[in-house]
């Protein structure tokens, strides 16, 4: 039952939960306990497939060769280190915004990071807590104004609809034989291929697909979460995956992931340049893309004020920042502000308070990873794609009618997903804008911010040609 609140519908007054009613200032969002508890539990239903898909995801390149698997860890990880991000939100911003370790940037971390440069993954995750931090400095001083505006606009965009291709080429690609979708084979003759309709995982993953896809139209409430839950219940009961050996279990710590962010940079000197960009590519990814989704969600919520500002947008950015930091440390990819919080926010959330339900939920989620642990690759096909979908969207904001523009786009968007490499893609965008300008003889249009970028991606591009790391 809501606690009392003296009259229908307004905040109680009195006790803790008048006080917490005053601290998030519940009378001048005109909200209720009953309406912020809603929200909070309609975005922890849209974004919980994140428990599923980044401990999938990361477990391809971390993992201990003495006890082998570290699924369960990487688990507890990433609810604890959403939580954490989450609930800076709610009391340093206030906002009903959630947070979670990105998706695009736990692929970039495992297969063009661990796997495809060969960089030990504690390497990996002290580039993770550098990030952080850079972007921790650069919204405590104002900086990262400079920063953004060394990202052309048209690469931004191209990053997000790369990402999405990546994501998307990720899911359908999986081995069966591990339980992947299987979708997209390899093939001598053309690189890769469409695979075998007469595999039970690849048939399952186009029905999660389907299924996913009609709950999403009859807009029904985390629909990529029920759509992994429904397609993994059928691959257990056709025996295409083995079934749980549980729901519910004790957590288990993860002992072999926290701190070694830190045991990391011992290695970085074997790859610096490598190191540097990937750095970069983690802070610009996890900067565009947490301004994109404050300004979004922040405009459906009616926080932008007239002069086209969020207010307190620094603490937002800080509170995100300290998220990656927390999360590096805790074992996982970078933390950042999801895009699922708007439906959070059509439920009604309009305070902090909704992120502290959705940060509770979050933890109370560790005590299920029997269930987890269970979930098969081909489950999680459907939203890998789906991801990749809503992502693609940005594709209209590129100006294909300049080709200054488009080439530097298209670049971006076509290596990212066949390098399999978001700093790949992102490196090729950044050297092309600036000469194709040049060429045009529109140099004054490309800030000295973004040359000094292009350079530090060219010198890596040369030492690594040269074999110097």
């Amino acid at each position: 039952m809501e606690p009392n609140q003296g009259s229908p519908g307004s905040p109680p007054t009195e006790g803790i939960w008048g006080a917490i009613a005053r601290y998030f200032d519940f009378a001048a969002h005109r909200t209720t306990f009953r309406a912020e508890t809603l929200a909070g539990l309609t975005t922890f239903m849209t974004m919980a497939y994140i428990l599923v898909v980044n401990p999938l995801i990361l477990s391809n390149a971390i993992f201990l060769n003495e006890s082998g698997d570290l699924f369960a860890e990487l688990v507890m990880a990433t609810a604890i280190a959403a939580a954490i991000g989450t609930l800076l939100m709610a009391l340093i911003a206030k906002y009903p915004f959630a947070m979670a370790p990105g998706m695009g940037m736990n692929a970039f971390f495992a297969f063009s990071v661990v796997l495809g440069l060969g960089i030990d993954w504690r390497v990996a995750l002290a580039a993770v807590l550098v990030e952080g931090i850079l972007f921790i400095l650069l919204s405590v001083t104002g900086a990262r104004s400079y920063l953004i505006t060394a990202v052309p606009e048209a690469i931004k965009m191209a990053t997000t609809v790369g990402i999405g291709l990546f994501l998307a080429y990720i899911g359908l690609s999986g081995n069966v034989e591990t339980g992947g979708a299987g979708l997209i084979v390899a093939s001598e003759g053309t690189l890769t291929a469409f695979g075998s309709l007469r595999a039970p995982q690849t048939l399952l993953a186009l029905f999660g697909l389907f299924f996913t896809v009609f709950l999403m139209v009859r807009q029904v409430r985390g629909a990529l979460l029920w759509g992994i839950l429904g397609t993994s219940i059928l691959g257990w009961v056709l025996q295409a995956s083995p079934r749980p050996d549980g729901v519910f279990a004790i957590p288990t710590p993860p002992v072999d992931l926290v701190g070694q962010a830190f045991v990391g940079f011992s290695g970085i000197g074997a790859n610096f340049w490598d190191f540097v960009v990937v750095v970069l590519v983690f802070l610009f990814v996890d900067m565009f893309d947490t301004i994109g989704t404050l300004t979004g969600v922040g405009t459906q919520a009616g926080f932008i004020d007239s002069q086209g500002r969020l207010p307190r947008a620094n603490q937002a950015l800080l509170a995100d920042a300290i998220a990656t930091t927390s999360g590096a440390v805790l074992g996982t990819s970078t933390v950042t502000t999801y895009i699922e919080s708007g439906a959070g926010v059509a439920e009604g959330g309009r305070t902090g308070f909704t992120s502290v339900v959705v940060a509770l939920l979050f933890t109370l989620a560790i005590f299920f990873t029997p269930l987890f642990q269970a979930i098969p690759g081909f489950a999680t096909a459907s939203a890998l794609l789906l991801v990749g979908v809503l992502m693609m969207t940005c594709i209209t904001r590129i100006n294909w009618n300049d080709l200054s523009e488009a080439v530097p786009a298209f670049l971006t968007i076509f290596l990212i997903p066949f390098s399999f490499s978001i700093a790949e893609g992102l490196a090729a965008g950044f050297i092309a804008y600036p000469l194709i300008k040049v060429f045009q003889g529109r140099q004054s249009q490309v800030p000295v911010a973004t040359w000094v970028l292009a350079g530090i991606f060219l010198i890596r591009f040369i030492f690594k040609g040269l074999g110097l790391g």
